[in-house]
């Protein structure tokens, strides 16, 4: 089993900066890829950025050019740089952990950090 424990989440004003941080716990030796979705009120959950083993990175289009993914390997910590930040960038932000579970694909999810962003 794999833990996730994020945090760094808040209210910022538009155009200002935040960083979230995903620490991951357990069984970490299952995972690929780490990395962050969100979801805003009434909206299904988007991707927002991930990085995998190998540093392979993949980005939300709303979110590329803005938010940077990067990981401390030795921390087990994978983090969400966001900067120029938008109201539109206000939603619960959820960590993942993509990896293997009994031989089969498994994705771990933390609780969600809020992100508010006032315009």
């Amino acid at each position: 089993q794999v833990q996730l424990e994020e945090s760094g989440g808040g209210l910022v004003q538009a155009g200002g900066s935040l960083r979230l941080s995903c620490t991951a716990s357990g069984s970490i030796f299952s995972i690929n890829a780490m990395g962050w979705y969100r979801q805003a009120p009434g909206e299904q959950r988007e991707l927002v950025a991930t990085l995998n083993s190998v540093g392979v990175t993949n980005y939300g289009d709303s979110v590329k050019g803005r938010f940077t993914i990067s990981r401390d390997n030795a921390k087990n910590t994978v983090y969400l740089q966001m900067n120029s930040l938008k109201p539109e960038d206000t939603a619960v932000y959820y960590c993942i952990a993509e990896g293997l579970k009994a031989g089969a694909e498994y994705n771990w999810w933390g609780q969600g950090t809020q992100v508010t962003v006032s315009s």
